[in-house]
């Protein structure tokens, strides 16, 4: 007989190859084995192997592990479909995960379409609004049109003006105090429905100092209370109350929700 001589490739293959040769389908097996068709080393190997197969078969398979592979149930679970996989408690949790986060980027990016310049200050001011107590602010009766020239003699601050839509509510009082910023802001409490105007330096270009104007009405929201802001002589002026954007829109009807 001829002497077994295979790369190590085709001796891997050879290794691999069925008994019955008709059950080869790789072209590079096909070849390993017909070169070592003949040889010593493979013909015995191929005798054992048939004589192995040969005792295999006349073994007895017992009654209760017969019945395992006559299960519909053991050939359907080799192959996961996706209702199975979705039913995976680990593929729940990565997909409520990934629901949870486009939700909240989804909210984010919806939010940041009604931004406008200052708007960042207005939520910042509805915070303190929820907080504010009346002994925070000193008492003031008088309509709220009239405290432009307090805040301008008392304070130094012009343009600080209540615009005509809200100039004729009586006030119950009002401070001026500075942010984290350092900005100057004048808060007003009025006794319409417990509202509470802020008027606060509108943002301006970090480059040219220049005012980032917007045009009419903005809404803002922040903690169950909502705003309605805009801006006049380089000064924003914003109306807030704790509610939602419809008890607001009464006093300010071209306000933008």
């Amino acid at each position: 007989m001829k002497t077994l001589r295979l790369s190590r490739r085709q001796l891997a293959l050879l290794n691999c190859a069925p008994i019955n040769e008709e059950q080869i389908r790789d072209r590079s097996m096909r070849s390993a084995v017909s070169r070592a068709r003949g040889s010593n080393e493979f013909t015995n190997q191929e005798s054992f192997d048939r004589a192995m197969a040969a005792l295999v078969h006349i073994i007895p398979i017992p009654p209760e592990t017969a019945e395992w592979f006559l299960s519909k149930d053991l050939i359907s679970n080799s192959r996961r479909t996706w209702k199975k996989m979705a039913r995976n408690p680990a593929v729940l949790a990565i997909g409520i995960a990934l629901i949870v986060i486009a939700g909240v980027l989804v909210f984010q990016f919806v939010g940041r379409l009604n931004d406008f310049p200052g708007s960042t200050t207005a939520r910042k001011l509805l915070t303190i609004a929820g907080s504010t107590r009346s002994v925070l602010l000193d008492p003031v009766s008088t309509d709220a049109g009239t405290l432009s020239d307090l805040f301008f003699l008392k304070h130094g601050l012009e343009h600080y003006d209540v615009p005509a839509e809200f100039a004729d509510f009586r006030t119950l009082g009002c401070r001026v105090f500075e942010d984290d910023e350092s900005q100057r802001i004048a808060q007003i409490w009025v006794a319409e429905r417990r509202m509470q105007f802020f008027l606060f330096p509108a943002e301006r270009n970090t480059k040219t100092g220049a005012v980032l104007r917007f045009p009419g009405w903005r809404c803002v929201r922040q903690e169950g209370w909502v705003g309605a802001v805009t801006e006049r002589n380089g000064v924003c002026f914003m109306a807030a109350l704790h509610g939602r954007e419809k008890d607001l829109a009464p006093y300010i009807p071209k306000a933008k929700q």
